[in-house]
């Protein structure tokens, strides 16, 4: 990432669904966290990044090829973190079963 990048409010990238996506991913928002001077969010915002990437690479309904976007917005007071993947269906809402080990999100 260059100098003006890393200054700008906000930061767009495009990954393909390969899992290895996700490291470099951490990386390009650890330096756009570095040159926001945000770097104490910085492991929470890799987890969240890690998580949400993840999910969008294996659970989206995207045609092989299509990518997926991560956008890194500078805020008064941190940042938000944008994943978003380019299937035209909406996700299923669906409540987890109390014996369930994985579903729980957030609810809609």
């Amino acid at each position: 990432m260059t100098e003006a990048t890393r200054k700008r409010e906000e930061v767009v990238l495009r990954w393909s669904r390969h899992p290895g996506q996700v490291g470099k991913a951490r990386a390009e928002l650890r330096t756009a966290l570095a040159g926001w001077e945000l770097a104490t969010v910085t492991d929470t915002a890799s987890l969240l990044l890690s998580e949400l990437l993840t999910n969008a690479g294996q659970h989206a309904r995207v045609s092989p090829g299509r990518e997926i976007e991560t956008r890194f917005v500078r805020l008064p007071h941190g940042v938000r973190i944008e994943v978003h993947d380019a299937s035209p269906v909406l996700p299923v809402v669906r409540q987890p079963e109390p014996t369930d080990s994985a579903g729980r999100g957030w609810p809609s």
